[in-house]
């Protein structure tokens, strides 16, 4: 049994709480009748009185602990549960309660869990005394055990959705993550107003890449749950709307936090992934950089200040990438960002030995294409950045610059008609604002061009 010193706390007051009672049993009575109508102080006041003319009263300190632990006074009721049991030894209510207080108050789970198996012992259908028990073994890393006593509560004729998602949750644990949507989706079926669930079982379908499922839940879920707009309701919906493909939606949501919780480390360096450093300040990188240092091994924290440095300081962004990439080596994103802060830095042959490395293992990478191009037209190898541009251009044909580059190249070649083709392309795309510079080029180059097309000048276009 569980070794407690001390005594009853008594209340400071000036007269006597049972005003004159000497029957123990009424003035219990008189406890119970305060404590129903949750005037706590004066039931607790009236159970002492009672404990104090018999000792031996299971019922009272029973009492008494349920109303100390409504008042916050955890330990003292911890105190009394352990001497309602003493005396009545097989009280299963009694046990039970006990052990979960236990269990859910930081206390000593070994403890705890002795209490909890007490309680099963005498009452094989306490439902939360299962649910609780199999947490605590879930603490312990005995997810075998977790489960199998999970299953039992969740076999229960009263089990409710709040055990079937605790059932869901020990599954995913356990790495079970199939048999852990399928509770989760029967905690939905016995509740579908379980925000928790719905919350949950919207990670699970991320898990398993159904992000159709999971922004469906998602947008239920923001729909009916409460605080989406505090800290960090709001800001954990935003990182499984990113994670779901759903940039606008999480923007959206990060927004909306009030201004004292769009400061915090974690909100910054969400927006800094998603709006892929545009707007941040030198403030809120120094945030960034604060948060790294609580979380050195962070690989898409390091990755996030190298996006947020890519343009102002690219040997810092450099660092931040090559420790990400030193962590997870086969990372194309971390090897890309790592790239393209050397080209910013005019390192051309390394970073085109890194980009042609990701390429080979990520085809379809857009943003390794894009910089080997760069990084070819900057070397001006020209013949051999121009496949890189075309593919840029097949995949995304709305970019006008691309086309842009095109030309330069094929002019750069003496390639002449090729080159007038693609500055036409461009001029077909470009926004007279954003590309006024490469658009005054272009009108500046087109005479001549047209008119060393017309004498024949340039090399010839191969027939196919």
């Amino acid at each position: 049994m569980l070794i407690v010193m001390g005594s009853h706390a008594a209340m400071a007051q000036g007269d006597d709480p049972a005003n004159g009672e000497t029957d123990p049993i009424k003035i219990f009575e008189r406890g119970q009748d305060a404590h129903a109508k949750r005037d706590f102080k004066t039931a607790i006041q009236l159970y002492d009185a009672a404990i104090k003319l018999k000792p031996e009263f299971p019922e009272a300190e029973f009492q008494r602990a349920m109303a100390l632990l409504v008042t916050d006074h955890a330990n003292e009721a911890i105190e009394g549960f352990n001497r309602a049991v003493s005396v009545r030894t097989d009280w299963a209510l009694a046990y039970g309660t006990f052990g979960r207080t236990l269990a859910t108050t930081g206390g000593n789970d070994r403890e705890a869990e002795r209490i909890l198996r007490r309680a099963i012992e005498l009452d094989g259908k306490d439902l939360r005394s299962l649910e609780l028990l199999a947490e605590v073994r879930k603490r312990a890393g005995d997810l075998e055990d977790a489960r199998k006593l999970i299953s039992l509560a969740s076999s229960l004729p009263t089990a409710d959705a709040t055990v079937w998602r605790h059932r869901a949750s020990i599954e995913f644990a356990a790495g079970d993550k199939d048999a852990s949507l399928k509770s989760i989706d029967h905690a939905l079926m016995l509740n579908p107003a379980d925000d928790a669930a719905r919350r949950f079982r919207a990670e699970l379908r991320l898990d398993q890449h159904d992000n159709d499922g999971a922004i469906a839940d998602l947008r239920l879920y923001e729909k009916n749950a409460a605080a989406v707009n505090e800290f960090p309701a709001g800001y954990e919906l935003a990182r499984l709307y990113a994670r779901a493909g759903q940039p606008e939606a999480a923007l959206r949501l990060l927004e909306g936090l009030r201004d004292q919780d769009k400061q915090r480390a974690e909100v910054i360096a969400l927006r800094a992934e998603l709006s892929d450093d545009a707007g941040l300040s030198d403030e809120e990188r120094a945030a960034l950089e604060e948060l790294l240092k609580r979380q050195p091994q962070d690989t898409n924290l390091l990755a996030r200040l190298g996006s947020a440095y890519r343009r102002s300081d690219p040997v810092k962004s450099q660092d931040y990438y090559g420790r990400a990439l030193k962590l997870e080596p086969r990372n194309p994103r971390f090897a890309t960002g790592y790239a393209a802060a050397l080209v910013q830095q005019r390192q051309f042959g390394q970073a085109e030995k890194v980009l042609r490395q990701v390429i080979s293992e990520s085809p379809d990478s857009y943003p390794a294409h894009a910089n080997l191009a760069l990084a070819l037209f900057e070397m001006k190898r020209f013949a051999e950045a121009l496949p890189e541009y075309e593919w840029l251009a097949t995949t995304k044909p709305d970019i006008a610059v691309t086309y842009f580059f095109i030309a330069i190249a094929h002019d750069n070649l003496g390639e002449y008609q090729q080159a007038l083709d693609a500055y036409q392309k461009f001029l077909a795309r470009a926004d007279s604002t954003n590309n006024k510079l490469e658009i005054d080029k272009v009108n500046l180059r087109l005479p001549k061009l047209r008119d060393q097309i017309k004498r024949g000048e340039g090399v010839k276009q191969k027939n196919p």
